[in-house]
Formats: C-alpha cells, structure tokens, sequence
C-alpha cells in the first residue's frame, strides 16, 4: 500500500521545521507520521524516510527498532500497556495482566481477532507515584486493579472511550500518532482533562504545610557523624 498523498505533504511540512543540514532530526516525527497511516512502521515507511531525509533504510531502521513506541507489526486501534516493572509489579501491576490476557484472550503483543486491542506488558511507563498503571494508546488510567482495568477494556469493547485518569481525552492509535508527528489534536475536547495528580506533588505538599523552602531547607533527619576510626580528626 502507498503512503497517501496527504502524508507526503505532512512529511515536507514537518521536514521544512528543522534548519537546513537539519532534515534528519525530523525522523522521529517522521516515523510517527508514517505509523499513523499503517498502523505501524513497515519496510515501505522505512524506505519512505530515507528517501525524504537522505539516509539509508538501514540507518532509518536502526531508530526504528530501538524505540519502542514504534511498531513493526499491525497495532490495534487501541494499544493497552501495563505496567509490570518494580513498582507497579509490587502494587499489582502482574495480577493486571494476567487479568487482561485472560480477559482479551491474547499475549505480550498480540491483537484481538477484531483488530480493535493490541495487548502489551511495559517495562516502566514513567509514572511510578501512581502505580499500578495501565495506558491506552499512552494516555494514563492510574492506580487501577484488575476489576478497573477489566472495566476499561470492556469499555473499548463496546466502543466507548473511557476517561483517562488524566491528560486529554482518549484517541484511536492512528490519531495519537499523528499527534506524536507534531499535529495538534483537532477535537475540541482536545486539550481538556486533568493535569497533574496529588501523588505527584505529595513532597511539595509536605515542604509547603511545613514551611520550607529553597533558602532553609528542613534540617538533616539523621546527624551528620564522623567516620569510624576517625575520632583523632577535630581534636
């Protein structure tokens, strides 16, 4: 299948935002772009990137492979990841899912029969204070449990699109990859959803009932105590 017309001018727009002797720093965007329309980054893509950006397709590949936000076979319209790593693992973040694999009948990068949900289990997905965390097509649901995440992917089941926990509303896997390309998403609710949590701000919220701040900062907990053996030093 050929890349759109609509997506080689995407590609020459996005391209035209980086300084000349510049180009290769839009292949990441690039990439994206090129996600967005197949639903992953083929042989075709790849090619489709060197050919704008004047690298080889082994060069373009080699970026490819190493990120894994960019998928080298078919993704779902909805991408679910949870989180299995330390701390997630240690709040629940396995039981998850097992429940989700159970549920959905498939394995680590594997699709539902329907093409609607590709299941992955991630390393870390940078949001540590609000484990066990789960996102769809990267946007978070915080602090679920297999019950909660079950829920969500009901939900997809039955074409709705939950409420993230947090950030924007919930978009299909082209969508958002063409918003990681650089293009702003154009529904209105776009921007909408909440920001920041409190497990994010716990230390600030502390220092502030406190009283501290950057010029006095809170004494140390633990005496400072010389080293063993060093008790002749001071003397």
């Amino acid at each position: 299948m050929s890349l759109s017309p609509q997506t080689h001018a995407a590609a020459a727009e996005i391209i035209a935002r980086y300084p000349a002797g510049r180009s290769r720093s839009a292949l990441l965007p690039l990439l994206h772009l090129v996600q967005a329309e197949q639903n992953c980054v083929t042989t075709e893509g790849i090619e489709f990137c060197a050919e704008q950006l004047g690298l080889t397709a082994a060069e373009v590949g080699a970026v490819a492979t190493f990120y894994t936000m960019y998928k080298r076979h078919p993704v779902g319209e909805y991408l679910v990841s949870v989180c299995t790593n330390l701390s997630c693992a240690l709040l629940g973040g396995d039981d998850v899912y097992d429940r989700l694999k159970k549920h959905l009948g498939i394995g680590h990068n594997e699709t539902t029969p329907d093409g609607q949900i590709t299941l992955e289990h991630a390393e870390c997905l940078a949001a540590c204070d609000y484990a066990p965390v789960l996102t769809v097509n990267y946007e978070f649901y915080d602090q679920v449990d297999p019950d909660d995440a079950q829920a969500v992917v009901e939900g997809l089941q039955a074409g709705q699109r939950p409420a993230p926990t947090r950030g924007g509303p919930l978009g299909s896997f082209a969508e958002v990859s063409r918003q990681l390309a650089g293009y702003a998403d154009p529904r209105p609710e776009g921007v909408a959803g909440p920001g920041v949590g409190e497990p994010s701000v716990a230390g600030l919220l502390v220092a502030e009932a406190a009283g501290w701040t950057a010029e006095q900062a809170p004494a140390p907990l633990v005496s400072a105590a010389p080293p063993a053996g060093d008790e002749s030093k001071g003397s």
